[in-house]
C-alpha cells in the first residue's frame, strides 16, 4: 500500500498493511534534516514569474524529500504559502509523486481562544452582544468553507481545521457556550468539506474532554492532537469514541524536545498500544507537532518506537 492509501485506511477506521501511518501537523527542522528552509510566502514577494516557478518546483522537492525520508503519509508543509502558491504546488506534487501522498490544507473558520489583548472584549461581548458575534462567526466561516473548497477542488484531499479551543485546564467557553458560539460553525464547515471531498482533521490542543462530545457530533474524520500533557488519555478517548472517528496524537511532544529516551519510549509505546495499532484508525503523530527546538535525535527515537511496535496485525 502506499502511503496515500494507508492514510484513507486509517480515516475509515481499518487497520493496514505495515506499519500504523504517519504525520506531523507541521515539521519545522527543514535545514537540519535535509540542509534547507521551507518555502514560505513572503520568500515570493518579490520574485518574477521564472524565479516563482523554480522556488515551488524545489520547495515541493524539497517536502517530498522529507516525506519520503520520514515517512509520512499526509503532505502537510505547503500550508506555509499562499492558496495560489498552495494550487500550484499541489500540481507538481502530482507531477512529480504522482498519488503516493495525501495532500492537504489548513483552514478553519471557527472561532478559538482569544489572544491575550482581547479576551475580557471577547468574552462580554459574548454576553452584551450575542447576536452580533454568531453573526460574525457565521461570516468566518463562510470564507473559510470557500477557502477551502477552492482548495479542495484543486487537490487537497485533507483539510486540518487548527483553531485552538482549550487550555490545559479546559477549554475556553464552558460547554453550553461552545454550543452555541462554536458547535453549529465546526458542523457546518466539516460538513461542507466532507461534501467537497476532504477529510476533515479537527486540531485543538489542551483538555478537550468537557466539549469532545461535541468535537466527534460534528463528524470529523479525525481528531488531533490528543493532549496528554492537558490529561487526554487516548485510551479513553478510543474507548468513547474510537468507532466514530480517527486518532491522531498523544505522543508526549515536551518529551519529545526535551524528555529522556526511555520517556519518548513509554509515551510512544503507550500510545501505539492504545490508540488503535491492532484495530486501526490511528496516525502515529506528536501531541502538537515537530517544533523548532526538538533535538531530531529525540524525533529519530520516538519514530524508532513506530518501527518496533507500530506494525499492524493484517489489512481489514
Amino acid at each position: 500500500m502506499t502511503p496515500r492509501e494507508k492514510a484513507i485506511a486509517a480515516f475509515e477506521r481499518r487497520t493496514s498493511e505495515g506499519l500504523v501511518p504517519h504525520v506531523e501537523l507541521e515539521f519545522q527542522l527543514s535545514e537540519q534534516l535535509v540542509g534547507r528552509r521551507a518555502l514560505r510566502r513572503d520568500d515570493l514577494k518579490e520574485a518574477t514569474t521564472a524565479e516563482r516557478d523554480r522556488l515551488l518546483h524545489e520547495n515541493v522537492e524539497h517536502w517530498l524529500t522529507i516525506c519520503e525520508r520520514l515517512d509520512y503519509c499526509i503532505l502537510t508543509g505547503l500550508h506555509w504559502l499562499g492558496v495560489e502558491d498552495q494550487i500550484e504546488s499541489f500540481k507538481l506534487v502530482r507531477q512529480l509523486a504522482g498519488d503516493r501522498y495525501m495532500l492537504s490544507a489548513f483552514v478553519d473558520g471557527t472561532a478559538g481562544i482569544p489572544n491575550g489583548t482581547n479576551m475580557m472584549e471577547a468574552a462580554w461581548r459574548m454576553a452584551d452582544k450575542a447576536d452580533e458575534v454568531l453573526a460574525e462567526h457565521d461570516s468566518w466561516a463562510r470564507d473559510a468553507a470557500e477557502v477551502g473548497k477552492r482548495l479542495i477542488g484543486a487537490g487537497a484531499e485533507v483539510v486540518f481545521m487548527c483553531s485552538d479551543y482549550c487550555f490545559n485546564e479546559g477549554p475556553w467557553l464552558s460547554p453550553p457556550m461552545f454550543r452555541r458560539f462554536v458547535t453549529p460553525f465546526l458542523a457546518r464547515n466539516i460538513a461542507e468539506f466532507r461534501k467537497a471531498g476532504a477529510y476533515p482533521v479537527k486540531h485543538t490542543d489542551g483538555d478537550i474532554m468537557p466539549i469532545l462530545d461535541q468535537l466527534v457530533e460534528c463528524e470529523p474524520a479525525a481528531i488531533h492532537s490528543l493532549d496528554p500533557m492537558a490529561g487526554v488519555d487516548i485510551a479513553e478517548v478510543r474507548r468513547l469514541y474510537g468507532d466514530r472517528v480517527a486518532l491522531m496524537g498523544n505522543v508526549n511532544c515536551a518529551l519529545v524536545q526535551a524528555g529522556t529516551k526511555e520517556q519518548i519510549a513509554e509515551s510512544a509505546r503507550y500510545c501505539l498500544e492504545h490508540g488503535g495499532v491492532a484495530t486501526g484508525g490511528y496516525f502515529f503523530t506528536t501531541s502538537n507537532c515537530i517544533f523548532a527546538g526538538v533535538p531530531l535525535e529525540n524525533y529519530f527515537a520516538m519514530l524508532d518506537v513506530r518501527r518496533q511496535f507500530g506494525r499492524q496485525p493484517s489489512t481489514r
